[in-house]
């Protein structure tokens, strides 16, 4: 078997980091300019395409043969440049991405990045000229008199830079293969490569895009937009509402209060004020109105969909590398709008009629409800239905059977109210009281909102967090609650502690301890310079935790610190715990769940388009499949964890939504 890694520089007048990768491609003037590549290790070489240089045959053989498996770093956009270029979708099985391995290995998602995190020296990193050498041959050029009006940069125009590009493209293929040497000693499993294997092919099948809803959408939220300003500037006399400046002063003389922030939660707790003057209240109404940033999803929409009116590459795989999970690109359909308008199919119809009169009367707030709409802007295709599955309270399931506290397992085996059981355990009080109708229910917003943010060691605050106080609970009752839910699960809080344990001992004397179903260990491989705390998990995956250390913490107890990308999506130090880990853990198992339900679905022959933590979204015709067929396959008892009590349930519908 051989090896070739691959690295293309190429040129598009879409904006790739608006658009996105299939976009990009599939734009007519995209064209790939430079070709570097080596074989087996091989000092790389650089094919001027934009010269009119061509492949070697044995170069151009290799990209179908399956004698030669194919590196790059973030594979997918070269195995979609190649894949336009031979002019049909090219085998995945045949490609390996030195991003995700990376990912996979505990370091971050870009190729300079993980150089520099795996120490590669200066020469075998990305050239930092690279940036601007891209920025002038890659993307359109603005037209002046200086460059001849012209709105492309060619190699003629500046040969000197032309041949620093060359180079630029040979050391990418350089440093891709360092990185890929480097983490040979964290190999991917067999099992994983067949999953980005597989996402590769859900990313490029994409989902249909109900265009005429979007742009009457756009439409109306300008039109809405405009006269909400000219209302503000009426209120206030300002010249610029929008500013955060100007408004916090402005409302700073009418309230006569401090205020430093108008970001959401500032602007709520102060709409809660019952001294405020009408025309303040209205001023705050605008700014929550004009803050609906949920509605820049529409523009993000129509800059990603493709000519055939459909959006791809929405995930990134294992973009979350502490878990493994997957990372919303583009429109982030992980963080989109539930849709509690009713009835949607009217809303849409009024939104596509561009009928902003209609909305105003019927649904009251426009922006509010386009909100709300912008799930339904994916659709199913003419003649095809869009089936919609997730797992049930998947990871209070996975963390009872994680810690083994039977009673939880046994709610998820019989009734699934984990809710009310939780309450019911927490304050003694018969199960079947905890309904509505008796005095009892007030009970389960507490057993509800424990459950939502106790699991992974939080207290008080955590509650907070969560929207206790929203919901009416006294904050002096938050202690009390946190205690019973601890003293109600303590199995759940015997792993926090047993995790923590675990990750000391390794980081302090090495070897592996067994914590339940996982087993924390410390791995070293000194040729590579890697050196790591993993956890793996029953799946056999790993998770890595790079750099491991010991600190002290604010209250003088061992603190677990770790390398890898912080808050701030930077390189550094970070610091972790039982909890913690308990949740890095649960969300993986999740995640390695929902991925094998992916496998089984389009083994099946279910092609699933997109997928949400613990949900699934398939696009099929009506007589392929059931919504009873895919619950079936994800409620299928898992190999290596079969005795995890798993449900699912679903909508099948033309548009896609969130109860």
């Amino acid at each position: 078997m051989h090896h070739l890694s691959i690295d293309l520089e190429t040129f598009s007048s879409i904006d790739i980091k608006k658009a996105g990768a299939h976009r990009y491609i599939a734009s007519p003037d995209f064209e790939i300019l430079l070709f570097a590549y080596s074989l087996d290790g091989a000092e790389p070489v650089c094919v001027d395409f934009a010269a009119g240089e061509t492949l070697p045959f044995w170069v151009a053989n290799a990209l179908t043969s399956p004698d030669y498996i194919k590196h790059a770093f973030n594979a997918a956009f070269e195995w979609g440049c190649l894949s336009k270029y031979i002019g049909r979708q090219l085998p995945p099985e045949q490609w390996r991405c030195t991003m995700f391995h990376a990912l996979y290995a505990g370091y971050p998602a870009s190729l300079a990045a993980a150089g520099a995190a795996l120490g590669l020296p200066e020469d075998k990193r990305k050239l930092n000229t690279g940036k601007a050498l891209i920025r002038y041959f890659c993307v359109p050029c603005a037209p002046s008199k200086a460059n001849g009006g012209r709105t492309r940069n060619y190699a003629h125009h500046a040969p000197d830079r032309w041949r620093l590009f060359k180079e630029y493209n040979i050391g990418d293929v350089v440093t891709e293969m360092e990185i890929e040497n480097r983490l040979a000693a964290v190999p991917v499993p067999e099992w994983l490569q067949k999953e980005w294997e597989t996402d590769l092919i859900i990313n490029s099948r994409g989902v249909a895009v109900d265009i005429p809803m979007v742009e009457g959408a756009l439409e109306l939220g300008a039109t809405v937009r405009q006269s909400l300003m000219q209302e503000a500037m009426r209120i206030s006399g300002l010249n610029n509402p929008n500013s955060v400046k100007q408004l916090a002063a402005w409302l700073e003389e009418e309230t006569g209060e401090e205020i430093t922030s108008l970001n959401k939660a500032t602007v709520a707790d102060l709409m809660e004020k019952d001294d405020n003057s009408p025309e303040a209240q209205r001023m705050l109404e605008i700014r929550q109105e004009l803050g609906k940033t949920s509605n820049k999803k529409y523009d993000a929409i129509m800059a990603a969909v493709c000519p055939d009116g459909r959006v791809r590459g929405l995930l990134q795989f294992y973009g979350a590398n502490r878990t493994g999970r997957w990372a919303g690109r583009l429109v982030q359909v992980q963080n989109l709008p539930r849709t509690y308008t009713e009835p949607l199919e009217f809303a849409r119809e009024l939104v596509t009629s561009r009928n902003l009169n209609g909305l105003k009367v019927v649904y009251g707030s426009v922006q509010d409800t386009l909100s709300q709409l912008i799930r339904t802007a994916f659709i199913a295709p003419t003649g095809h239905i869009l089936i919609d599955a997730d797992f049930s309270a998947i990871e209070a399931r996975v963390i009872s059977w994680l810690a083994g506290e039977e009673w939880r397992l046994e709610v998820f085996r019989t009734h699934g109210k984990i809710y009310e059981a939780s309450a019911s355990q927490m304050f003694g009080v018969p199960l079947d009281r905890i309904k509505k109708g008796n005095p009892e229910y007030a009970l389960r917003s507490k057993g509800k909102v424990a459950e939502l943010a106790l699991g992974y060691q939080g207290s008080s605050g955590a509650l907070i967090n969560m929207g206790a106080l929203k919901m009416g609970i006294p904050e002096e009752d938050l202690p009390d609650i946190v205690t019973r839910w601890r003293e109600t699960n303590k199995r759940i809080k015997d792993l926090w502690y047993k995790m923590n344990a675990a990750a000391v001992q390794v980081i302090q004397q090495g070897g592996a301890v067994g914590v339940n179903n996982v087993v924390i260990a410390r791995e070293f491989d000194i040729n590579q310079g890697i050196n790591c705390m993993t956890i793996t998990l029953p799946s056999g995956r790993k998770l890595y935790y790079v750099d491991p250390k010991l600190g002290v913490n604010r209250w003088g107890d061992p603190s677990i610190t770790y390398m890898g990308v912080n808050d701030k999506n930077k390189w550094g130090l970070i610091e972790t715990y039982g909890g913690k880990l308990v949740e890095n853990c649960v969300q993986a198992i999740a995640r390695d769940c929902l991925a094998l339900s992916i496998q089984r679905l389009e083994a099946a022959g279910i092609p699933v388009i997109f997928h949400i933590h613990d949900e699934v979204v398939i696009d099929c015709p009506p007589n392929t499949t059931t919504l009873e067929k895919v619950v079936e396959i994800m409620s299928q008892p898992i190999p290596w964890a079969p005795d995890l009590p798993l449900g699912a349930e679903g909508w099948v519908g033309q548009f896609f939504k969130k109860d």
